[in-house]
Protein backbone atom coordinates (compact mmCIF):
# COMPACT_ATOMS: atom_id res chain seq x y z
CA UNK A 1 0.00 0.00 0.00
CA UNK A 2 1.46 3.82 -0.90
CA UNK A 3 1.85 5.87 1.69
CA UNK A 4 -1.03 8.52 1.21
CA UNK A 5 0.74 12.22 0.94
CA UNK A 6 -0.47 15.21 3.69
CA UNK A 7 -1.03 18.46 2.91
CA UNK A 8 1.06 20.52 4.62
CA UNK A 9 -0.49 23.89 4.04
CA UNK A 10 1.69 27.39 4.20
CA UNK A 11 2.47 28.55 7.82
CA UNK A 12 -0.54 31.50 7.45
CA UNK A 13 -3.59 28.87 6.06
CA UNK A 14 -2.56 26.17 8.62
CA UNK A 15 -5.48 24.67 10.51
CA UNK A 16 -5.72 25.40 14.43
CA UNK A 17 -5.94 21.31 15.40
CA UNK A 18 -8.99 20.57 16.15
CA UNK A 19 -8.14 16.95 17.75
CA UNK A 20 -8.06 14.55 19.36
CA UNK A 21 -5.42 12.91 21.50
CA UNK A 22 -6.06 9.56 19.31
CA UNK A 23 -2.91 10.02 17.45
CA UNK A 24 -1.06 10.16 19.88
CA UNK A 25 -1.94 6.60 21.85
CA UNK A 26 -0.28 4.86 18.34
CA UNK A 27 3.32 4.74 20.34
CA UNK A 28 1.52 3.07 22.70
CA UNK A 29 0.07 0.05 20.67
CA UNK A 30 3.63 -0.27 18.93
CA UNK A 31 2.99 1.17 15.73
CA UNK A 32 6.17 3.47 15.04
CA UNK A 33 7.69 4.64 11.65
CA UNK A 34 4.35 6.23 10.72
CA UNK A 35 4.84 9.63 9.35
CA UNK A 36 3.50 12.90 10.59
CA UNK A 37 -0.72 12.52 11.42
CA UNK A 38 -3.67 14.37 12.41
CA UNK A 39 -6.55 13.42 14.23
CA UNK A 40 -10.09 14.69 14.74
CA UNK A 41 -11.83 15.81 18.04
CA UNK A 42 -14.29 18.26 19.31
CA UNK A 43 -12.87 21.82 18.33
CA UNK A 44 -14.40 25.39 19.82
CA UNK A 45 -11.56 27.53 18.92
CA UNK A 46 -8.90 24.60 20.01
CA UNK A 47 -5.71 26.08 18.04
CA UNK A 48 -4.21 29.03 17.65
CA UNK A 49 -4.65 29.56 13.26
CA UNK A 50 -8.08 27.92 13.26
CA UNK A 51 -9.40 30.32 15.80
CA UNK A 52 -8.86 33.09 13.51
CA UNK A 53 -11.08 31.15 10.67
CA UNK A 54 -14.54 30.10 12.20
CA UNK A 55 -16.14 29.06 8.67
CA UNK A 56 -13.10 26.56 8.57
CA UNK A 57 -13.37 25.33 11.90
CA UNK A 58 -14.87 21.81 12.88
CA UNK A 59 -16.28 21.49 15.64
CA UNK A 60 -17.71 17.91 16.32
CA UNK A 61 -18.41 14.83 14.24
CA UNK A 62 -21.02 12.68 15.47
CA UNK A 63 -21.72 8.71 13.68
CA UNK A 64 -24.52 6.60 14.80
CA UNK A 65 -27.01 4.15 13.85
CA UNK A 66 -30.19 6.04 12.84
CA UNK A 67 -32.60 5.45 15.33
CA UNK A 68 -35.83 5.54 13.50
CA UNK A 69 -34.01 3.94 10.22
CA UNK A 70 -31.75 1.44 11.63
CA UNK A 71 -30.68 0.04 8.23
CA UNK A 72 -28.73 3.72 8.19
CA UNK A 73 -26.05 5.46 9.15
CA UNK A 74 -26.17 9.23 10.14
CA UNK A 75 -22.80 11.32 10.09
CA UNK A 76 -22.63 14.65 11.56
CA UNK A 77 -20.11 17.27 10.81
CA UNK A 78 -20.11 20.83 12.19
CA UNK A 79 -18.70 23.76 11.98
CA UNK A 80 -18.25 27.74 12.93
CA UNK A 81 -18.64 27.50 16.46
CA UNK A 82 -20.44 30.06 18.97
CA UNK A 83 -22.81 31.47 16.33
CA UNK A 84 -24.07 34.54 17.90
CA UNK A 85 -28.00 33.84 17.04
CA UNK A 86 -28.62 37.69 16.74
CA UNK A 87 -25.75 38.13 14.41
CA UNK A 88 -26.41 40.26 11.56
CA UNK A 89 -26.91 42.04 9.27
CA UNK A 90 -24.34 39.66 7.95
CA UNK A 91 -24.96 36.46 9.46
CA UNK A 92 -23.16 32.84 8.92
CA UNK A 93 -22.79 30.74 6.18
CA UNK A 94 -20.43 27.96 4.54
CA UNK A 95 -17.31 30.02 3.54
CA UNK A 96 -17.04 29.16 -0.79
CA UNK A 97 -13.25 28.78 -0.81
CA UNK A 98 -13.45 26.06 0.92
CA UNK A 99 -14.04 22.12 0.89
CA UNK A 100 -16.12 20.31 3.87
CA UNK A 101 -15.34 16.94 3.63
CA UNK A 102 -16.86 13.93 5.46
CA UNK A 103 -14.13 10.67 5.51
CA UNK A 104 -15.00 7.16 5.98
CA UNK A 105 -12.59 4.09 6.31
CA UNK A 106 -14.61 0.93 6.15
CA UNK A 107 -11.41 -1.68 5.82
CA UNK A 108 -9.22 -0.22 9.47
CA UNK A 109 -6.40 0.61 7.36
CA UNK A 110 -7.15 4.38 7.75
CA UNK A 111 -7.02 5.67 4.20
CA UNK A 112 -10.74 6.72 3.79
CA UNK A 113 -12.59 4.77 1.20
CA UNK A 114 -15.12 7.45 0.61
CA UNK A 115 -15.22 11.17 1.21
CA UNK A 116 -18.41 13.05 0.81
CA UNK A 117 -17.52 16.70 -0.27
CA UNK A 118 -19.37 19.94 0.22
CA UNK A 119 -18.55 22.55 -1.54
CA UNK A 120 -20.89 25.62 -1.20
CA UNK A 121 -21.98 28.99 -3.66
CA UNK A 122 -23.11 32.37 -2.38
CA UNK A 123 -25.62 34.46 -4.35
CA UNK A 124 -27.93 37.91 -3.51
CA UNK A 125 -30.91 38.84 -4.98
CA UNK A 126 -30.80 42.30 -4.07
CA UNK A 127 -27.02 44.09 -3.11
CA UNK A 128 -28.79 47.62 -3.08
CA UNK A 129 -29.53 46.57 0.28
CA UNK A 130 -28.03 45.91 3.90
CA UNK A 131 -30.33 43.44 4.68
CA UNK A 132 -29.92 39.65 4.63
CA UNK A 133 -33.35 39.27 4.11
CA UNK A 134 -36.00 42.02 2.81
CA UNK A 135 -39.43 40.93 4.55
CA UNK A 136 -40.79 37.27 6.03
CA UNK A 137 -39.07 34.49 4.46
CA UNK A 138 -41.19 31.43 4.35
CA UNK A 139 -39.37 28.94 2.18
CA UNK A 140 -36.10 28.45 0.62
CA UNK A 141 -37.10 29.95 -2.90
CA UNK A 142 -39.02 32.77 -1.07
CA UNK A 143 -37.83 36.62 -2.37
CA UNK A 144 -37.60 38.16 0.28
CA UNK A 145 -34.22 35.48 1.08
CA UNK A 146 -31.39 38.31 -0.18
CA UNK A 147 -28.41 36.38 0.22
CA UNK A 148 -28.73 32.27 -0.21
CA UNK A 149 -26.49 29.65 -0.20
CA UNK A 150 -26.58 26.52 -2.41
CA UNK A 151 -24.00 23.57 -2.66
CA UNK A 152 -22.51 20.41 -4.67
CA UNK A 153 -22.13 16.76 -3.26
CA UNK A 154 -19.59 14.70 -4.49
CA UNK A 155 -18.62 11.27 -3.66
CA UNK A 156 -14.95 10.89 -4.40
CA UNK A 157 -14.12 7.16 -4.34
CA UNK A 158 -10.95 5.89 -3.51
CA UNK A 159 -8.93 2.59 -3.05
CA UNK A 160 -5.44 2.78 -1.38
CA UNK A 161 -6.00 6.38 -0.80
CA UNK A 162 -5.96 7.12 -4.46
CA UNK A 163 -9.07 7.93 -6.25
CA UNK A 164 -10.52 6.15 -8.58
CA UNK A 165 -13.97 7.63 -8.67
CA UNK A 166 -15.99 10.49 -8.89
CA UNK A 167 -19.77 11.14 -8.65
CA UNK A 168 -21.53 14.40 -8.17
CA UNK A 169 -24.78 13.03 -5.89
CA UNK A 170 -27.00 16.60 -5.66
CA UNK A 171 -26.39 19.92 -7.60
CA UNK A 172 -27.73 23.26 -6.56
CA UNK A 173 -29.04 22.16 -3.12
CA UNK A 174 -30.36 24.97 -0.94
CA UNK A 175 -29.02 25.58 2.54
CA UNK A 176 -31.23 25.98 5.65
CA UNK A 177 -30.39 30.04 6.04
CA UNK A 178 -29.39 31.69 9.31
CA UNK A 179 -32.51 31.96 11.56
CA UNK A 180 -32.84 35.98 11.71
CA UNK A 181 -35.41 35.47 14.22
CA UNK A 182 -39.38 35.49 14.50
CA UNK A 183 -40.62 38.09 12.66
CA UNK A 184 -37.92 37.34 9.35
CA UNK A 185 -38.87 33.35 10.01
CA UNK A 186 -41.94 32.67 11.03
CA UNK A 187 -41.52 28.98 10.55
CA UNK A 188 -38.42 28.08 10.63
CA UNK A 189 -38.96 24.15 9.93
CA UNK A 190 -40.41 24.32 7.02
CA UNK A 191 -37.04 25.85 5.87
CA UNK A 192 -35.37 22.80 7.49
CA UNK A 193 -37.53 20.36 6.09
CA UNK A 194 -37.13 22.11 2.51
CA UNK A 195 -33.40 21.77 3.22
CA UNK A 196 -33.54 18.23 3.62
CA UNK A 197 -32.86 16.23 0.44
CA UNK A 198 -33.67 12.75 -0.56
CA UNK A 199 -30.36 11.08 -3.03
CA UNK A 200 -30.68 8.35 -5.05
CA UNK A 201 -30.63 4.92 -2.93
CA UNK A 202 -32.75 5.96 0.25
CA UNK A 203 -29.91 8.36 1.37
CA UNK A 204 -30.85 11.86 2.38
CA UNK A 205 -28.45 15.31 3.04
CA UNK A 206 -28.76 18.40 4.96
CA UNK A 207 -26.51 21.57 4.59
CA UNK A 208 -27.56 24.62 7.19
CA UNK A 209 -27.83 26.53 10.48
CA UNK A 210 -28.62 24.37 13.89
CA UNK A 211 -28.02 24.63 17.64
CA UNK A 212 -24.91 23.40 18.75
CA UNK A 213 -25.69 19.77 19.77
CA UNK A 214 -22.48 20.03 21.64
CA UNK A 215 -23.11 20.32 25.15
CA UNK A 216 -20.97 21.37 28.46
CA UNK A 217 -19.36 23.78 30.83
CA UNK A 218 -16.12 24.67 28.90
CA UNK A 219 -15.32 27.68 30.52
CA UNK A 220 -11.90 25.93 31.99
CA UNK A 221 -9.06 27.97 31.86
CA UNK A 222 -8.84 30.10 34.90
CA UNK A 223 -9.56 26.48 36.66
CA UNK A 224 -5.59 25.70 36.26
CA UNK A 225 -4.39 28.43 39.33
CA UNK A 226 -7.29 28.11 41.36
CA UNK A 227 -9.03 25.48 42.48
CA UNK A 228 -12.07 26.90 44.52
CA UNK A 229 -14.02 27.31 41.17
CA UNK A 230 -17.71 28.21 41.88
CA UNK A 231 -19.57 27.64 38.57
CA UNK A 232 -20.98 24.49 37.68
CA UNK A 233 -23.87 23.16 35.69
CA UNK A 234 -23.95 26.12 32.89
CA UNK A 235 -24.23 24.93 29.14
CA UNK A 236 -22.15 27.14 28.21
CA UNK A 237 -23.05 26.04 24.37
CA UNK A 238 -26.20 27.20 25.34
CA UNK A 239 -27.82 29.51 22.60
CA UNK A 240 -25.72 29.14 19.98
CA UNK A 241 -25.33 27.90 16.60
CA UNK A 242 -23.19 26.01 14.38
CA UNK A 243 -23.29 25.48 10.33
CA UNK A 244 -23.74 22.02 10.05
CA UNK A 245 -23.70 19.16 7.24
CA UNK A 246 -25.50 16.01 7.59
CA UNK A 247 -26.21 12.81 5.60
CA UNK A 248 -27.93 9.75 6.08
CA UNK A 249 -27.07 6.40 3.97
CA UNK A 250 -27.79 3.38 3.25
CA UNK A 251 -25.04 1.10 5.71
CA UNK A 252 -24.52 -1.77 3.20
CA UNK A 253 -23.62 1.48 0.84
CA UNK A 254 -20.77 2.31 3.71
CA UNK A 255 -19.63 -1.39 4.64
CA UNK A 256 -17.86 -4.23 3.48
CA UNK A 257 -19.20 -7.65 3.70
CA UNK A 258 -19.07 -9.17 6.96
CA UNK A 259 -16.92 -6.25 8.50
CA UNK A 260 -19.53 -3.54 9.67
CA UNK A 261 -16.89 -1.25 11.91
CA UNK A 262 -16.50 2.30 10.14
CA UNK A 263 -14.20 4.93 10.61
CA UNK A 264 -15.14 9.06 10.33
CA UNK A 265 -13.51 11.77 10.60
CA UNK A 266 -14.19 15.52 8.57
CA UNK A 267 -11.75 17.61 7.03
CA UNK A 268 -11.73 21.12 5.80
CA UNK A 269 -9.59 22.25 2.93
CA UNK A 270 -8.49 25.66 1.55
CA UNK A 271 -8.01 27.18 -1.23
CA UNK A 272 -4.81 29.36 -1.16
CA UNK A 273 -3.79 32.58 -3.26
CA UNK A 274 -1.41 30.17 -5.46
CA UNK A 275 -5.01 28.13 -6.20
CA UNK A 276 -3.84 25.32 -4.02
CA UNK A 277 -6.12 23.41 -1.55
CA UNK A 278 -4.83 22.85 1.43
CA UNK A 279 -6.11 21.09 4.56
CA UNK A 280 -6.84 23.72 7.28
CA UNK A 281 -9.29 21.47 9.62
CA UNK A 282 -9.47 18.23 10.76
CA UNK A 283 -12.08 16.60 13.66
CA UNK A 284 -13.26 12.73 14.18
CA UNK A 285 -13.11 11.98 18.26
CA UNK A 286 -14.53 14.47 20.51
CA UNK A 287 -12.18 16.88 22.70
CA UNK A 288 -8.46 15.97 21.58
CA UNK A 289 -6.85 18.69 20.57
CA UNK A 290 -8.19 20.88 23.22
CA UNK A 291 -6.63 19.62 26.11
CA UNK A 292 -4.27 16.63 24.70
CA UNK A 293 -2.18 18.20 22.48
CA UNK A 294 0.22 20.83 23.36
CA UNK A 295 0.38 24.39 21.33
CA UNK A 296 3.64 23.12 19.48
CA UNK A 297 1.32 20.66 18.19
CA UNK A 298 -2.20 22.18 17.38
CA UNK A 299 -1.92 23.43 14.34
CA UNK A 300 0.60 20.81 12.58
CA UNK A 301 -2.51 18.35 13.93
CA UNK A 302 -5.01 19.84 12.11
CA UNK A 303 -3.12 19.73 8.80
CA UNK A 304 -2.41 15.98 8.75
CA UNK A 305 -3.56 13.00 8.36
CA UNK A 306 -4.83 10.02 10.35
CA UNK A 307 -2.40 7.85 7.74
CA UNK A 308 0.62 9.48 9.99
CA UNK A 309 -0.87 10.05 13.50
CA UNK A 310 2.18 8.34 15.31
CA UNK A 311 3.93 11.47 15.63
CA UNK A 312 1.20 12.26 18.46
CA UNK A 313 1.58 9.18 20.22
CA UNK A 314 3.12 10.77 23.38
CA UNK A 315 0.67 13.20 23.91
CA UNK A 316 -1.59 10.10 24.23
CA UNK A 317 0.36 7.70 26.41
CA UNK A 318 1.53 10.49 28.74
CA UNK A 319 -1.34 12.74 28.57
CA UNK A 320 -1.20 16.37 30.47
CA UNK A 321 -4.63 16.50 31.93
CA UNK A 322 -4.31 13.74 34.66
CA UNK A 323 -1.04 15.28 36.13
CA UNK A 324 -2.74 18.81 36.18
CA UNK A 325 -5.47 17.43 37.92
CA UNK A 326 -3.49 15.61 40.42
CA UNK A 327 -1.46 18.40 40.98
CA UNK A 328 -4.30 20.83 41.66
CA UNK A 329 -6.78 18.55 43.55
CA UNK A 330 -4.10 15.89 44.95
CA UNK A 331 -6.59 13.05 42.73
CA UNK A 332 -3.86 10.57 42.19
CA UNK A 333 -3.05 10.19 38.04
CA UNK A 334 -2.87 6.42 36.41
CA UNK A 335 0.44 4.83 35.72
CA UNK A 336 1.41 5.93 31.93
CA UNK A 337 1.86 4.48 29.81
CA UNK A 338 -1.85 5.10 28.89
CA UNK A 339 -2.73 1.72 26.79
CA UNK A 340 -6.59 2.38 27.83
CA UNK A 341 -6.61 5.59 25.81
CA UNK A 342 -5.13 3.48 22.84
CA UNK A 343 -7.89 1.47 22.04
CA UNK A 344 -10.76 4.02 22.93
CA UNK A 345 -9.32 6.90 20.34
CA UNK A 346 -7.03 4.67 18.20
CA UNK A 347 -7.91 1.42 17.41
CA UNK A 348 -11.27 1.09 19.03
CA UNK A 349 -11.74 -1.27 21.53
CA UNK A 350 -12.11 -5.30 20.85
CA UNK A 351 -15.16 -6.62 20.40
CA UNK A 352 -16.88 -3.78 19.96
CA UNK A 353 -15.75 -1.71 17.53
CA UNK A 354 -11.85 -2.19 16.61
CA UNK A 355 -12.29 -3.74 13.03
CA UNK A 356 -9.26 -6.91 12.22
CA UNK A 357 -6.11 -5.89 11.31
CA UNK A 358 -6.47 -1.86 12.03
CA UNK A 359 -3.74 0.80 11.85
CA UNK A 360 -3.93 2.95 14.49
CA UNK A 361 -5.43 6.37 13.85
CA UNK A 362 -7.54 9.10 15.23
CA UNK A 363 -11.00 8.14 13.92
CA UNK A 364 -14.15 8.06 15.19
CA UNK A 365 -14.84 4.53 14.89
CA UNK A 366 -18.72 2.92 14.88
CA UNK A 367 -20.09 -0.89 14.65
CA UNK A 368 -23.01 -0.19 12.65
CA UNK A 369 -24.06 -4.03 13.45
CA UNK A 370 -24.67 -2.69 17.16
CA UNK A 371 -28.62 -1.77 16.83
CA UNK A 372 -29.81 1.63 18.41
CA UNK A 373 -30.91 2.07 22.11
CA UNK A 374 -34.25 2.41 22.80
CA UNK A 375 -33.44 4.28 25.62
CA UNK A 376 -30.40 5.74 25.43
CA UNK A 377 -28.02 6.22 28.33
CA UNK A 378 -25.77 9.54 28.26
CA UNK A 379 -22.64 7.29 29.59
CA UNK A 380 -22.68 5.51 26.67
CA UNK A 381 -20.61 2.41 26.92
CA UNK A 382 -19.45 3.55 30.29
CA UNK A 383 -23.31 2.62 31.16
CA UNK A 384 -24.10 -0.78 29.40
CA UNK A 385 -24.79 1.39 25.97
CA UNK A 386 -22.85 -0.22 23.22
CA UNK A 387 -24.58 2.20 20.93
CA UNK A 388 -22.95 5.15 22.17
CA UNK A 389 -19.75 6.92 23.23
CA UNK A 390 -17.13 5.79 22.13
CA UNK A 391 -18.91 3.23 19.20
CA UNK A 392 -19.54 6.16 17.16
CA UNK A 393 -21.36 9.47 18.97
CA UNK A 394 -24.89 10.01 19.28
CA UNK A 395 -26.12 13.69 19.34
CA UNK A 396 -26.97 13.03 23.23
CA UNK A 397 -23.94 11.46 24.66
CA UNK A 398 -22.16 13.02 27.03
CA UNK A 399 -18.57 12.89 25.78
CA UNK A 400 -16.76 15.29 28.20
CA UNK A 401 -18.37 13.11 31.05
CA UNK A 402 -17.25 10.01 29.27
CA UNK A 403 -14.06 11.40 28.42
CA UNK A 404 -12.67 12.79 31.68
CA UNK A 405 -13.96 9.68 33.51
CA UNK A 406 -12.05 7.57 31.05
CA UNK A 407 -8.69 9.79 31.12
CA UNK A 408 -8.86 9.57 34.82
CA UNK A 409 -8.57 5.93 34.70
CA UNK A 410 -12.09 4.66 34.68
CA UNK A 411 -11.26 1.31 32.47
CA UNK A 412 -8.19 0.80 34.69
CA UNK A 413 -10.42 -0.03 37.81
CA UNK A 414 -10.47 3.82 39.13
CA UNK A 415 -13.94 4.48 39.54
CA UNK A 416 -14.81 7.84 39.05
CA UNK A 417 -18.10 10.28 38.31
CA UNK A 418 -16.36 13.39 37.05
CA UNK A 419 -18.33 15.59 35.04
CA UNK A 420 -19.54 19.44 34.45
CA UNK A 421 -23.21 18.56 35.82
CA UNK A 422 -24.34 19.53 32.36
CA UNK A 423 -25.94 16.48 30.85
CA UNK A 424 -28.21 16.97 27.79
CA UNK A 425 -28.54 19.57 25.39
CA UNK A 426 -30.62 23.12 26.56
CA UNK A 427 -33.54 21.91 23.99
CA UNK A 428 -34.22 18.31 22.29
CA UNK A 429 -33.04 17.01 19.50
CA UNK A 430 -35.40 16.26 16.51
CA UNK A 431 -36.90 12.94 16.43
CA UNK A 432 -35.90 12.44 12.53
CA UNK A 433 -33.43 13.14 9.90
CA UNK A 434 -31.26 15.19 10.34
CA UNK A 435 -32.08 14.72 14.38
CA UNK A 436 -29.78 18.31 15.33
CA UNK A 437 -32.34 20.83 16.85
CA UNK A 438 -33.35 23.73 15.19
CA UNK A 439 -31.02 26.89 15.43
CA UNK A 440 -31.52 29.67 18.20
CA UNK A 441 -33.84 32.31 16.68
CA UNK A 442 -32.30 35.53 16.93
CA UNK A 443 -35.44 37.41 18.17
CA UNK A 444 -34.71 34.34 21.12
CA UNK A 445 -31.93 35.47 22.95
CA UNK A 446 -32.69 37.66 25.65
CA UNK A 447 -30.07 39.37 28.68
CA UNK A 448 -28.97 36.83 31.00
CA UNK A 449 -29.39 33.21 28.87
CA UNK A 450 -25.50 33.08 29.64
CA UNK A 451 -25.57 34.18 32.96
CA UNK A 452 -23.10 31.51 35.03
CA UNK A 453 -25.07 29.28 37.20
CA UNK A 454 -23.29 29.01 40.88
CA UNK A 455 -22.63 26.27 43.36
CA UNK A 456 -23.20 27.81 46.96
CA UNK A 457 -21.51 25.24 48.94
CA UNK A 458 -18.37 23.69 47.65
CA UNK A 459 -14.89 22.47 48.97
CA UNK A 460 -11.47 21.56 47.91
CA UNK A 461 -11.26 18.57 46.20
CA UNK A 462 -7.41 17.96 48.59
CA UNK A 463 -9.63 19.09 51.66
CA UNK A 464 -11.31 17.37 54.10
CA UNK A 465 -14.83 16.80 53.89
CA UNK A 466 -16.72 19.66 55.11
CA UNK A 467 -20.37 19.32 57.48
CA UNK A 468 -21.99 21.58 54.64
CA UNK A 469 -21.26 19.88 51.26
CA UNK A 470 -23.79 18.86 48.72
CA UNK A 471 -24.37 15.65 47.73
CA UNK A 472 -25.68 14.81 43.70
CA UNK A 473 -28.75 13.13 43.12
CA UNK A 474 -27.05 9.33 43.59
CA UNK A 475 -26.48 10.32 47.48
CA UNK A 476 -22.50 10.61 46.72
CA UNK A 477 -20.41 13.90 47.88
CA UNK A 478 -20.05 16.76 45.20
CA UNK A 479 -16.41 18.62 45.06
CA UNK A 480 -15.33 21.04 41.96
CA UNK A 481 -12.42 20.07 40.15
CA UNK A 482 -10.60 21.46 38.06
CA UNK A 483 -12.62 22.81 34.66
CA UNK A 484 -9.40 22.07 32.99
CA UNK A 485 -11.27 18.47 31.65
CA UNK A 486 -10.94 17.43 28.53
CA UNK A 487 -12.64 18.50 25.86
CA UNK A 488 -13.12 21.75 28.77
CA UNK A 489 -10.21 23.13 27.10
CA UNK A 490 -10.47 24.70 24.21
CA UNK A 491 -11.60 28.19 25.13
CA UNK A 492 -10.06 31.38 27.61
CA UNK A 493 -13.02 31.21 30.32
CA UNK A 494 -13.84 30.17 33.51
CA UNK A 495 -15.66 27.19 34.64
CA UNK A 496 -15.65 24.43 36.88
CA UNK A 497 -15.85 20.42 36.34
CA UNK A 498 -17.33 18.70 39.41
CA UNK A 499 -15.46 15.24 41.06
CA UNK A 500 -18.19 12.91 42.58
CA UNK A 501 -16.48 10.52 44.44
CA UNK A 502 -18.10 6.86 44.98
CA UNK A 503 -18.82 5.98 48.81
CA UNK A 504 -17.57 8.36 50.77
CA UNK A 505 -16.12 12.09 50.43
CA UNK A 506 -12.57 11.38 51.95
Amino acid sequence: MSRPQSSRPRAALTRVGALLMVGAALAASGVSGLGPGAATASSHREAPLISGQPEYDNTDVYAFVSPDKPDTTTLVANFWPFEEPAGGPNFYKFAKDARYEINVDNDGDSLPEFTYRFTFKDSYRNQNTFLYNTGPVRSLDDPNLNFRQTYDLTLLQRKDGKVVNVRTLAAGVPVAPSNVGKASMPDYRTLRTQATKSLPNGAQVFAGQADDPFFLNLNVFNGLYGGKLPQVGNDTLRGYNVQSVALQIPTKALVTPGQPIVGVYSAVQRQNSAGNWVQVSRLGMPLVNEVVNPIKDKDRFNASVPWNDAQFAPNVTNPELPRLIQGVFNVPAPATPRNDLVQVFLTGVPKLNQPPNVRPAELMRLNTSIPPTPQPKRLGVLDGDNAGYPNGRRLADDTLDISLQVVEGELLGAKNDLGDKVDANEVPFEKAFPYLALPTSGSAVQPGNRTETTATKTTKLDAAPASNNESTDEGSPVVPILALGIGAAFLTGGGALWFRRRGSAG
